[in-house]
């Protein structure tokens, strides 16, 4: 379902500096991803490479630690060589179980989380998050499309970990409606939603090699 895009969103024009160090970053690929027939998602391969790989690429510039989110294939995730962080609870509760994995490892002052499906982020993710976390006096802040917020495109405070935590355990599971108890700030992505483009199909999966091959190609349907 859409969201409509809140007035003043739009990301910083005088972003404030990032503190690159102080940002943990998190690849949640801890899902099952059903409509990709159980195939884990994120060691699925993509321009000969798997999906976590572009992921890793395209977000170590913007933080300091990272971290992966995976319930299963852990030997596999292991080789890229950083920290892999099982859901802490549940079974496959969904991201907010691998976000509070996430925030529990971590001992820097914010979480950036992305999802293991959608490499082609923006470079500048995680400033326009944090300056707009910081501008607004946010706990989190959020990526939007234009058309509909981005969940798992987030920063959060660490802080949040004992109510994310509270929240899980009396059976909450909706991301966004864990969001709505907290100062959110959602940040305006609209001149270039293609960015946020997720794999849930192998044609999705063609659609993006294309992409990532040809870089001025379209996102668009197979001809």
């Amino acid at each position: 379902m859409s969201t409509p895009l809140p007035e003043h969103t739009d990301p910083e024009t005088t972003p404030l500096d990032l503190p690159r160090q102080d940002i943990t970053g998190v690849i949640l690929a801890g899902g099952r991803s059903q409509r990709m027939g159980g195939e884990d998602k994120g060691l699925v391969r993509i321009d000969g490479q798997p999906m976590v790989d572009h992921i890793i690429r395209a977000l170590s510039p913007q933080v300091g630690p990272l971290l992966i989110n995976a319930n299963r294939n852990l030997g596999d995730y292991r080789r890229f060589g950083y920290p892999v962080i099982p859901d802490i609870m549940g079974d496959f509760y969904g991201p907010l179980a691998g976000m509070a994995s996430a925030l529990q490892a971590t001992e820097t002052d914010y979480l950036l989380c992305v999802p293991c499906d959608s490499p082609l982020f923006p470079a500048n993710l995680a400033q326009a998050l944090y300056s707009a976390l910081h501008t607004r006096q946010a706990e989190i802040s959020v990526a939007h499309d234009g058309v509909r917020m981005q969940p798992v495109f987030a920063l959060l405070r660490r802080n949040l970990l004992a109510d994310l935590l509270t929240y899980l355990k009396a059976g909450g599971r909706k991301i966004d409606t864990w969001y709505a108890q907290h100062r959110l700030a959602i940040v305006d992505f609209s001149d270039r939603p293609d960015t946020f483009f997720n794999v849930n199909t192998q044609q999705e999966r063609r659609m993006l090699e294309r992409r990532l091959v040809s870089p001025g190609s379209s996102l668009g349907g197979e001809g």
